[in-house]
This record gives C-alpha cells, structure tokens and sequence, in this order.
C-alpha cells in the first residue's frame, strides 16, 4: 500500500542522521591521498569543503521544510523542474547515496579483513549490508537509535584523539603550506575531490516525511551536523597533519590510527581503528536509510514499478525499496571503489545545482502554497553563485567520473520514457512559462498537493470555518471599483447558496454598512448578515479589490481610511449564528499573520484565495 510514513526521528535523530552520514572515509581514508595533492593545506580544503557543503544545502533546507516528503531531492525537482528532470534526480541521488554507504561498508570490510584474513573482505562487505539491512526493516526508528549511539561514541572518540594528539602537533609541519607546484587555487578544488565527505546530507533529507516537527528540526538538525563535522574536519586533520611525517601520511591508508599509535602505541591504534569502524558503520547505516526513500518516491508517481511504493507492517516499513538497495550496496562490494565514490561525490554536487535551481524556479513562478519555514539568504545571488560554483568543481572531476554519472543521466532517461513518459505532472517550470503568457496561469493540481503537503507538516486541524473557506466563492475585482458594485459582484456569488436575489443581498450589506463599518484593519473588512428567514445556512464569500474599494461608512461618504482590498463577507442564518462568531474571530488571526497582505497580493485566483485561509497558522476547533 501507498501510505505516509510515520514520524519518528527528531532533532537528535537528525543531527545523528546528518553526522553519521558525512563521518566516515572522507576522514579517515582520504586525508592521506589529499595531503598528497596538496600538502599541509590540505586543511583549508576540508574547511572549504564545509562551507561549499553549507552553501548548497541552504537551498535543500528550504526546500525541505516547504515540501518534507519521501523521496527528497527527487521530490522536489519533480515538482519544480518537471518529471524527467524529478526521474534524473531520484535515480542519481539514490546511486549517490547507496555507493557512499557501499564505500562505508567496503572500509569496514578491509578492517575486518586485515583481522582475519582467511574471510574475503568482499564477504564481509556483503555480511554487514545484510546486518543494516535487517535493523532498517526493523523500522526507522530503531534504525535512528543506533545511529545515535554509534555517532556520539564517533564523536567522543575524534574529540579524544584531537585533545591527546594536540600535544604532538608540530607546527613546522605545516611550512612550507603547499606542495612542490601546487597554488592556493588547488587548495579550493580539492574540496571537490574530498567533497563526498559531505554527501550523506542528501539521506537525511530523504527521510525528512518521517521527521517530527520539520519546520524546525530539519534546518536545525542539519546544520548542527554539517558544523559540528566541518570543525571537527578541521581539527583532525591539523593534528593529523602536525602529528606524523608527511612521507607517513602519504602512504598511510589509515593515517589517523597510525598517528594514535605513533604516540601511543597499540591502544591508541585500536581506539582509532574501532573509531574508524564506528564512522564507516554509522555511514554504512545512513547511506541504505536514505537510499532507500528514493525508490519510493519515484513509485509513488509512477516513474518506477508501484512495487517498490509498497510499505509493509504497523511500521510502514518500504520493504522493495529497502531490499533493492541493499542488493546494489552488497553488489557495490566487489567494484571498483574508487571510482564510484569519485562518481558520488560528483552526483552529490550535481544535486545541489539541481536544488538551487530548484529554489530559483519555484519563487519566481508564483506558486502560492511553496511555504518554506527556512529560506535562502541572499537570494538570489547566493543560489546563483553556488550553482557556478559547484559547475566548477564537477569539471575538475575529470572525465571518467563525468562519462560514469553520464551513463546513469542515460539510464534515467530510459527509466523515465518506460513508466513515465504518458503521466502528465505540473511542475513550477510550466506555471512559470504558463504565467508569460497569462499573468493568471495555474498549475492547480500543483498547488492542490502542496497544499496538502503543508496540511500534514503543520498539524492543520481542519474546523467549520475550514469546510466554510473550502466551498466560497472567491472573485477576483480588477480596476476601480464603487462600494455598490463590489458587495454586488459579492452578492451575485452568494446568492445560490442563500436563494435570494442579488439585488436584495446587495442592498441589505449596504444598509449594514451605513449603519456599522465593517472595516477591522487597514485594507481589510468583514462585512456580515445575519439572515432571519434561514435556517443551517453559513456561507463564506472571499473577495479581493486590486486596485482597493473606499468603504468609510458608504458608498457616498469620504474616507480617509486605506481602500479596502481584501473582503470576507459573511452570511449566517440565526441558528449558526455561533459560527459566524467564530468566523469572525478566525479572520482576524489571519490577517494578523506577517505574510497575509504579501500573500493576498500575490493571489490571482479564487483558489488562492482560499489556500490563504485554509493553510493560515490560527487557532483551530
């Protein structure tokens, strides 16, 4: 069966999703063949890695928090670039991250190895990734839980070796800072070669459906993860550096346990290689939890086979996804490594493009119900600039890494005209070619289903006054236009639902007015009746002015108050007399919200109109 997930992860759940996902090989296995690249500004490289990583993930924090769903990045091209782009994303997104869990696993296998030489370490990779696999079909909250224990022992252990190894740091080490011909500029690129230290992100945003309270807890766990790991990045690799012969690093395959027992013998090298073992099983975990999501996600629309849709038990739990990719984790394990975490970190990078991209297109296009709690800043030159930038570092990936992902671009593509091809979806792209034609232009299924998705996110209740909003009229009045004639347009849209005439309606709201102004904020008015000869009749009419209609006690009298451009006008017979009450009061919450009037400015059409009222953050009963 299709069905939501469950929330089960918070905040610590995230922040141990996000570290357990970037800890692992990018420093404990790279740091000696970067340090050859570049020498002892290596350092700097892991930093810029960090603040690269930070630039990109701002834009799939925003879009994150508008749309929390299985699937992550997948989901979200989808909805802004279109489906083939969506089918691209997902595909890529879910090698990224299962190849970043296979490498995890493949260095946790070469250390079993070395222990006991006698089992392949292929066999080794394939046993663990049976063992992740069973503790995610488990579910993912016990998935979370071992994640968290395994991180803060992660972190407890790094944090130890920098306290204990600073004393041996030597800073003659770091001079002269570069490598024989090698610039600073080549410093700044390295970040690319290192960046899949930062890639298991992406998972934590995949499984962001299943997250309690993601307004908060997914920008916030996030972040704290990327910048918990980017200054321990950093102080890791200074001791790292300062603590063994640069001859040493370089060879080294495992250069922070030879620096432990350079200074301290047998124990420290076992507690580094256990730490090592924590980092590659806690990325291990990560990777075929995330990875998972995407398949998923592309089921649910109809872009794979509905199969891997299914999730199973009082859980929930995505069996097919689950088992599919742990096959192509276990798979992963007699590959050639190297070349698929080249590949990763290059579709990691490709990601962030596609969701600055993304965030680019879905605020210019004008979809109302795109609601991000988190924003990007600086926009839009930061998503303008991470997008150059990331351009950058994945053409210094070389080539083999680009003609790899390429192949998976192509193996895309196909998946997409196989299952996708005659299943048509509106996406912020089409609104906003839409809207160059027809400043009116809306994708309304597209809106129908983030508004949906922003129902679940905040908790919205719905109440009386929502089923009221959900049925109005709404009408949207261009030009200038007379106090008579906008209560007529309003009368003329409730006069069905009350079986009186118009022109009786729209004298009474007149006669209401002239005895009591309905205007309760500047630019806003309720203008109410109470219809005696009815009986269970509540209605709601929404009304929106361009250009603002002069209230001020009538139609002949002159106002100094701000024309009034946004109306609710309602109507109740004595028995829901209670309702209207209410009604009264729902309105005046919402209005009071610091985004109304920019978003009642921005509604073109009835239905947006209404989406104000019914995703309004207001007491509800």
């Amino acid at each position: 069966m299709n069905r939501e997930l469950p929330k089960t992860l918070g905040l610590g759940d995230v922040f141990c999703i996000a570290v357990g996902a970037m800890v692992s090989a990018g420093i404990f296995l790279l740091p000696g063949t970067a340090f050859s690249h570049v020498g002892p500004a290596v350092v700097i490289s892991y930093l810029v890695g960090g603040l690269v990583a930070t630039c990109g993930i701002l834009a799939v924090l925003e879009l994150a928090t508008a749309m929390p769903r299985t699937g992550g990045i997948y989901y979200f091209a989808t909805r802004s670039l279109g489906p083939l782009a969506g089918t691209m994303s997902g595909l890529l997104n879910w090698a990224a991250l299962a190849l970043k869990g296979a490498f995890a696993i493949w260095g946790t296998a070469r250390i079993a190895n070395a222990f006991l030489p006698i089992v392949p370490a292929p066999v080794f990779g394939v046993g663990l990734t049976v063992a992740f696999l069973a503790v995610n079909l488990l579910s993912t909250a016990a998935a979370a839980k071992l994640e968290q224990a395994l991180v803060w022992t992660l972190l407890a252990i790094m944090a130890l070796y920098v306290a204990l190894g600073a004393r041996f740091t030597s800073l003659s080490a770091f001079s002269p800072p570069l490598a024989p011909g090698r610039s600073w500029a080549d410093v700044v690129f390295e970040a690319g070669f290192i960046f899949v230290s930062f890639g298991g992100l992406l998972g934590v945003v995949s499984v962001a459906e299943e997250v309690k309270d993601p307004r908060r807890n997914i920008p916030l766990g996030i972040l704290l993860g990327l910048a918990v790991t980017t200054v321990f990045y950093g102080l890791v690799m200074t001791v790292t550096v300062g603590a063994i012969p640069a001859a040493q690093l370089v060879d080294s395959s495992a250069p922070l346990a030879d620096a432990a027992r350079a200074h301290y013998g047998r124990p420290g090298f076992a507690l580094l290689t256990f730490g090592a073992l924590l980092a590659f099983v806690t990325t291990g975990n990560a990777g075929l939890m995330g990875a998972a999501r995407y398949p998923v996600a592309l089921a649910r629309d109809g872009y794979a086979p509905v199969l891997f849709a299914r999730a199973y038990g009082r859980r929930a739990i995505p069996v097919p996804a689950l088992l599919l990719t742990g096959a192509v984790v276990a798979v992963s394990q007699f590959l050639d490594i190297e070349t698929l975490v080249t590949v990763a970190s290059t579709v990691v990078m490709l990601s962030y493009v596609l969701t600055n991209l993304s965030v680019v297109i879905l605020r210019e296009s004008g979809v109302m119900n795109y609601r991000p709690s988190f924003r990007t800043p600086l926009y839009p030159a930061l998503p303008v600039a991470c997008m150059l930038l990331f351009a950058l570092l994945i053409a210094k990936q070389g080539d083999k890494s680009l003609a790899v992902a390429g192949a998976l671009t192509i193996a895309s593509v196909l998946l997409y005209m196989r299952y996708g091809l005659r299943r048509k979806r509106e996406s912020a792209l089409r609104q906003l070619v839409g809207r160059l034609v027809r400043p009116d232009f809306e994708e309304p299924a597209l809106e129908a289903e983030l508004r949906e998705v922003v129902r679940i996110r905040d908790g919205l209740v719905e109440d009386s006054f929502d089923r009221a909003v959900a049925d109005a009229p709404a009408i949207v009045l261009q030009g200038e236009t007379a106090l008579r004639d906008f209560f007529g347009a309003a009368a003329q849209a409730a006069a069905p639902a009350t079986g009186l005439p118009a022109a009786e309606l729209r004298e009474r709201l007149v006669a209401r007015e002239r005895a009591a102004a309905t205007v309760i904020a500047p630019g806003v008015a309720v203008p109410h009746l109470v219809l005696p000869e009815k009986r269970g009749l509540f209605l709601v009419v929404l009304a929106k002015s361009e250009t603002g209609v002069s209230f001020g006690g009538g139609e002949e009298a002159d106002s100094p108050e701000e024309p009034v451009r946004t109306a609710v006008f309602l109507f109740a017979s004595e028995d829901r007399r209670s309702d209207h009450l209410r009604a009264l009061a729902m309105v005046a919450q919402t209005i009071m919200a610091r985004s109304f009037e920019r978003r009642w400015d921005q509604a073109r059409t009835p239905q947006q109109l209404r989406d104000i009222f019914l995703l309004a953050r207001r007491t509800r009963g």
